[in-house]
């Protein structure tokens, strides 16, 4: 058992994550916003106090989907940046064992080869759209290699693909593609209405995966994963944007024609899909929730909670 300090701990991620460490036995504080702001270097060394860790899981951030990057690039850079960077270096000296820090699959260059192999990461920059949010999180990879070389400090660097499920932020402007979607064609339902405005061509590719399932990642790399290099989190299956839509309105009763494609919203990344080996081969991680299961149980939580 451990002492484990997980930030964001009350969040998207952060819930099932906790519920998995815990039911291995280990002893976790959750790190709340409202009582402990991490962009303050004073907070951090309050909560290092407090909590006393002897592993700090890094899952505080802010995020959105492609319209709230594009409305507040600065925001997404500044404060996912000094969250993270503090804090690693206020764990280092403190003494903690181990850290973990959970970047995003916007790190990878726009036009990588896909299925995206963890030694693409420095092959281009970023889609610009979200570079901003990418590269706070990529400068974390780079903070734990160095700390690790020159402390011997061990810290990794765990990269999710898209995540969907319960929990997520179901607003139209501010989500992500999976709860954004959801949301749509469920007003549109209600609505009576017959055509569902959808972002960019359709054309994209994403990868994702199901919240429960990136969690279940996260626990065992933190159990059982301490090595130098980047790790894939995802289920290595690739699906055209058109064909999710196409997925979720079928579950309100809609077909392919009801599909509006606004193409004055960008696509962002052209393609997204993963190499996932080193994750199974590293620490035993294989996702189980397929998108058509993912998305039913994602749908039918909105559903109950509205």
């Amino acid at each position: 058992m451990s002492r484990i300090l997980v930030t964001g701990g009350a969040g998207f991620l952060g819930r099932p994550t906790v519920t998995f460490l815990r039911a291995k036995g280990h002893d976790v504080t959750v790190v709340r916003s409202r009582e402990y702001d991490l962009r303050d270097a004073r907070n951090i060394e309050r909560v290092l106090t407090d909590a006393r860790p002897e592993v700090v899981v890094h899952l505080a951030a802010a995020v959105g989907g492609i319209g709230a990057n594009a409305a507040e690039p600065a925001r997404f850079f500044y404060d996912n940046a000094l969250m993270g960077i503090q804090l690693m270096h206020a764990a280092y000296s403190r003494g903690v064992r181990k850290f973990v820090t959970v970047g995003t699959v916007c790190e990878y260059p726009e036009f990588a080869q896909a299925p995206f192999g963890e030694d693409q990461l420095w092959h281009g920059y970023p889609a610009p759209v979200t570079a901003p949010y990418a590269l706070s999180k990529k400068m974390l990879l780079v903070q734990a290699q160095a700390y690790r070389q020159q402390y011997g400090f061990d810290s990794i660097h765990l990269i999710p693909t898209n995540l969907y499920g319960p929990g997520d932020n179901f607003d139209v402007e501010s989500g992500h593609v999976v709860p954004g979607l959801i949301a749509k064609f469920s007003a549109a339902r209600e609505h009576g209405a017959s055509l569902v405005r959808c972002w960019g061509s359709g054309t994209a590719t994403r990868e994702f995966i199901y919240i429960n399932d990136a969690a279940w990642a996260i626990a065992l790399a933190t159990e059982r994963y301490s090595g130098a290099e980047p790790v894939n989190i995802g289920t290595g299956v690739e699906t055209p944007v058109r064909e999710l839509a196409e997925r979720i309105g079928e579950l309100y009763g809609f077909g392919p024609e009801a599909l509006v494609w606004d193409t004055d919203r960008p696509d962002g990344t052209p393609r997204r899909q993963l190499d996932v080996s080193r994750a199974r081969d590293a620490f035993g991680f294989e996702a189980v929730v397929d998108l058509a299961a993912g998305l039913k149980l994602t749908s039918e939580w909105y559903e109950a909670q509205r």
